[in-house]
């Protein structure tokens, strides 16, 4: 990943960039979202495993990953005789996508902030040598 803004902005980005652009999100988690995407349901801890073929325990931590982002919802279901399980399915885009909205818009008002700051701080500096040159 790009370490300044500048190259962000230059490089080729795709909507799965956002997974990891906005919430320091792996490749494999990438994968594991897609792979829950793609599916028409729930899927189990067990299934997802399967599906990008890894051990349990490693597409639980992606699958948590993603659950503390909220670009997936768990739902815990019973079974009959005692005991449960739980199965996995993608948040809600709209809800995602507005919520990346905020976090974009949040981040936006924090750096017009700081260049504000910047203006403040540092055109005292530059206001003798500019009328230096004059």
């Amino acid at each position: 990943m790009p370490d300044s803004m500048s190259e962000q902005l230059r490089q080729d980005m795709a909507c799965e960039s956002l997974l990891e652009c906005f919430h320091g999100l792996k490749a494999l988690d990438r994968e594991v979202f897609q792979s829950i995407v793609g599916h028409d349901g729930r899927l189990t801890i067990d299934e997802i495993a399967d599906a990008v073929d890894r051990e349990r325990s490693t597409a639980y931590r992606s699958v948590q990953r993603l659950l503390d982002a909220g670009f997936v919802r768990k739902e815990q279901i019973n079974y009959e005789n005692g005991g449960y399980y739980h199965a996995f399915e993608a948040a809600d885009t709209d809800e995602v996508a507005d919520d990346m909205q905020r976090m974009l818009n949040d981040w936006y008002a924090k750096m017009g902030q700081l260049i504000g700051e910047y203006r403040e701080k540092y055109d005292d500096v530059s206001t003798p040598a500019a009328s230096a040159e004059h």
